[in-house]
């Protein structure tokens, strides 16, 4: 499993002096693009392709508070994939200084063409790296029906 470190910063606290929505969201953002960094999935080599990804939702579900002053880790797990790679789904949790879950996230998205502005599979070299990646032990394929599974598609509305 691969963990980021974070400080909250004080432009991470919301009105209520705890960790703000929003900075979960860029906390986990961070996340994933620190790990897809690791896996060869650059600025670089990403405009070479002309992809890049997009979020579908993200699911956040809240155990307890978090408050500046003491550093958080979050994590990234594999949770899913189509067979061509061009769905994915990340879980990520959140821990406290003394290791204890504080908050959880299931988020999926997909890969766009940028020029096309389409959704497209991976390239082989990326498919692989995915496929190599370390998955939950729930890892799901995902299919297009996935992707609307949290919500009633109007019938005037095409799917992905």
């Amino acid at each position: 499993m691969f963990f980021k470190e974070f400080e909250i910063r004080w432009s991470d606290i919301d009105a209520n002096r705890h960790l703000a929505n929003s900075a979960y969201i860029n906390f986990m953002s961070h996340t994933r693009m620190a790990y897809l960094g690791l896996l060869g999935f650059n600025q670089k080599s990403m405009a070479v392709h002309n992809i890049g990804p997009v979020v579908f939702y993200e699911h956040m579900y809240y155990f307890k508070e978090a408050f500046a002053g003491k550093p958080v880790k979050v994590s990234l797990e594999f949770a899913g994939m189509s067979e061509d790679g061009k769905f994915f789904e990340f879980r990520h949790n959140f821990y406290d200084h003394n290791g204890k879950n504080f908050a959880r996230c299931e988020m999926m998205g997909a890969w766009i063409d940028l020029k096309e502005r389409k959704l497209i599979g991976l390239p082989d070299e990326f498919l692989q790296a995915f496929e190599a990646m370390e998955k939950t032990d729930d890892f799901k394929t995902l299919t297009k029906e996935d992707t609307r599974k949290h919500v009633q598609v109007p019938k005037d509305m095409e799917m992905i």
